[in-house]
Parts: C-alpha cells; structure tokens; sequence
C-alpha cells in the first residue's frame, strides 16, 4: 500500500474501533487503564532502549538541550506517565451523563447525554509522555485515538504504544482504539487531515508552525492553541510581596511553557516603586526586561521594548514590560495583544477584579493567582489534552468532558406532532 491507502486503513480501522470502545463500560475502561499503567513499569527496560535511539539520534542532529530533556524517559518518567493513567481511570466517566432535563408542555421529557466524539487525531512534537496521557484521556471518555508524534520521539512512541495497544488485545478490545502512525512523513499527516469521514476531530499540540500546518490543511475540525502570550496585571492597591512572588513564579518557574508569563502590566501610580524591586528579583533570575519609555525611566537596564515584543511568545527567560495608565488601558492593551491563553491581575480592589473577571475573555483568568495554574491537572481535570484558545467547542484546559458532545435524548408516551 502506498501512504494514503495507509492512512485510509488507520481512519477506517479507527473508526470501526470507536465504534466498540464508545460502548464499554466504566468498569472495564478503569481496568483497560490499569492494565496500561501496570505494563508500562513492567515493560520500562523497553521503552528506556527505545528512548534512547531517539536521544541518540538527537544528540547527533545538535538537538539543544531542553528539548533532549524533553524527550527523555528515565524510570520516574515513566512511573509518572502510569500514575497518571491510574489518575485518569480514576475520575468520574462523563460518558452517558444526563444533564438538563426538562419536561415540555406536552408531556415530553427532554435531556442531553453525552457521547464520545468517535476518534480523535493528536498531533504532537517532542515530548513521549503525550503519547500516554492522549491515549489514557481518549480512551477513557470512550474514543478511539490516532496519535501522530515528531521524529524526535519516534522509537519512544512507538514503544509506548505497543505497550499499551497489547493491553487492548488482551482483553479482546481492537488494537485498532490506539494507532501510532509508524511514519513521521509528511504527506502521511496530510493524508490523515483528509480523511474527515472516520477522524472526528484533530488536536495539535506543539509549535504555532505545526498548528497552523496542521490548521491550513485539514478537512477535519480543529482545536487550536497558536501560542500563549499570557499577561500579569499588577493594579495600584496590589500588595506588593504577594504581586512579586506572582510574577516570579509566572516567569520563571518554568518559562518554557505556554502559560508561562511574557508580558507584565503595572499601573502608572505605583509604578516609580514597583518597578524596581520586580526588575531586580528578575535580574536575579536571570530575565531580560524589555520595557516601554515609562519602564526604562525605574528600570535603566531593561532594553527598549518594540512592537514585536508585546506579540512575543518568548518560551525563555525574556520579559515585556509595560506600565499602563489604568484598568481600561491593561484591558485594551491584553485584547490587542494577547492569544486568549492565560491573563492574571494582582489586585485588592474587589470591583476592578470582577471587571477584569468579565471583561478579559481568555480561556483562564486569574485573580491573586499565577498563570502557571492554567493546567487540566492544577484545575482538577486530570491530565490534560491540550488547551485551546479555540471557542468552538472547548476553551482552555481540555479534560475528559471536552473529549466528549452531547446529544438530545427524550422520553415520550405516545405524543405526535400536530
């Protein structure tokens, strides 16, 4: 078969696979996942020589090195992906909840129940742990999964994904629930986004290069995540200790992920005093400030921020900074700027935290809080998807009830339409 015949087969397998899972119990999803959690430990000699193909191979391309950290397994890893399938096998199962019901003035009683989506595509860079907590979600809320992963991490996922489609198999489930495309070709991914009549839904996760790839050529709905440009908002009532710890957190913790902050907002009236003390913690971290006129004037080492900068994903130790004139003017500088990702304020004054609550529309809005919380696992979902700056059909952090729809389910006794 040549790559579309392939990938036609995987759709169509899927599909006919979905159809089987979406029918399983609780009970034996919770034990598929067990099962899978328990076999990746037993079989971690395995996955650890197959990850270390892919660290090889990257440390001969030059691969710096935060992305072979990314990319390597090591037995707290692993342990870490099955703890995490345990955690997903133990949360409430969305499937076939009934919410809404309602009675018409004809007796009818209407409600939604939820159902699985059918299958899903994941299409994913770097890191193998992904290819675990897809399949664990996917599974769990009843889809069945085909999972796309980068060159780097091939040999990584494909182990994985024996490991855990053996699961499948022995408790006479289709291995077909859980493909690992054996390919990182290309036109292997294009042929997939065609195939709109088996894959119900495509999520990307990794670089806005792959997202928008992934966006521009698919037949299939998409769930976007371009980039997170996340804003801390630090009002004049804010108590400064707590809106430093904040912002260091936000920024430093780990500033290469997508709810780490990029740009800092600081009201005009504290400004000469805040300034100062929060670009010299950064300095002691390590972070580079970029700053308008205003900023530069309380903080002379910072370099002059352009216009670039307020649009900037840095994903490293970079931070914009802009002092602003009041709340209007943070608001309208986050709805010009920013992606729809992560946006926090640090603030004492009750009313100007519930406008910014209602008036700033990302996915996540924080008050007296980090933007590092913008997480599935910090906001009780379990693991986590993806998190979508996409409205339809799911915002933010996508857990199990995002990896399902809901449809219209109604009790009648006889009632016809007149």
């Amino acid at each position: 078969m040549n790559i579309a015949e392939q990938m036609a087969k995987v759709a169509r397998d899927a599909r006919a696979a979905g159809q089987v899972v979406a029918g399983l119990s609780t009970a034996v999803k919770n034990d598929l996942l067990r099962r899978m959690a328990q076999a990746l430990v037993e079989r971690s000699e395995e996955l650890l020589a197959a990850n270390e193909q892919d660290l090889a191979a990257g440390r001969e391309a030059g691969l710096a090195p935060a992305m072979l950290d990314r990319l390597a397994l090591d037995p707290p890893r692993i342990r870490a992906m099955a703890d995490g399938l345990r955690e997903v096998a133990g949360l409430p199962d969305p499937v076939g909840e009934v919410t809404g019901m309602w009675r018409r003035p004809n007796g009818l009683l209407v409600g939604r129940m939820r159902i699985p989506l059918g299958v899903i595509g994941i299409v994913y860079e770097a890191r193998p742990n992904v290819t675990a907590d897809a399949a664990g979600l996917c599974l769990k809320s009843g889809n069945a999964v085909i999972l796309r992963g980068g060159k780097e991490a091939l040999h990584s996922n494909l182990a994985i994904g024996r490991v855990l489609s053996n699961e499948l198999e022995r408790l006479g489930l289709p291995a077909a629930a859980l493909q690992v495309i054996a390919t990182t070709d290309r036109e292997a991914l294009l042929e997939l986004l065609k195939r709109e009549e088996e894959i119900d839904l495509i999520i990307p996760r990794g670089g806005e290069g792959l997202i928008r790839f992934v966006a521009e050529h698919s037949r299939i709905p998409v769930i976007k995540h371009y980039k997170g440009v996340c804003h801390v908002f630090v009002d004049a009532s804010a108590d400064f200790a707590e809106a430093e710890k904040i912002c260091l957190n936000a920024k430093v913790q780990r500033p290469g992920v997508c709810n780490a902050m990029e740009t800092l907002l600081v009201h005009q009236d504290i400004a000469a005093t805040f300034i100062p003390r929060i670009a010299a913690a950064m300095r002691a971290n390590g972070v580079e400030l970029r700053g308008c006129p205003t900023t530069r004037e309380f903080a002379p080492a910072a370099t002059p921020a352009t216009e670039d900068d307020w649009y900037a994903e840095y994903l490293e130790l970079i931070l914009a900074v802009r002092v602003v004139e009041n709340l209007d003017e943070a608001i309208a500088h986050i709805r010009t700027y920013g992606s729809l990702h992560t946006e926090a304020i640090v603030t004492r004054d009750y009313t100007n935290a519930q406008r910014f609550l209602r008036e700033v529309n990302s996915s996540v809005v924080l008050v007296n809080a980090s933007t590092r919380f913008a997480d599935g696992n910090q906001l009780g979902l379990g693991a986590e998807i993806g998190i979508s700056t996409t409205k339809l059909h799911s915002f933010g952090p996508m857990g199990l009830e995002d990896l399902t729809t809901r449809k219209f389910i109604i009790y009648g006794d006889g009632q016809i339409r007149s």
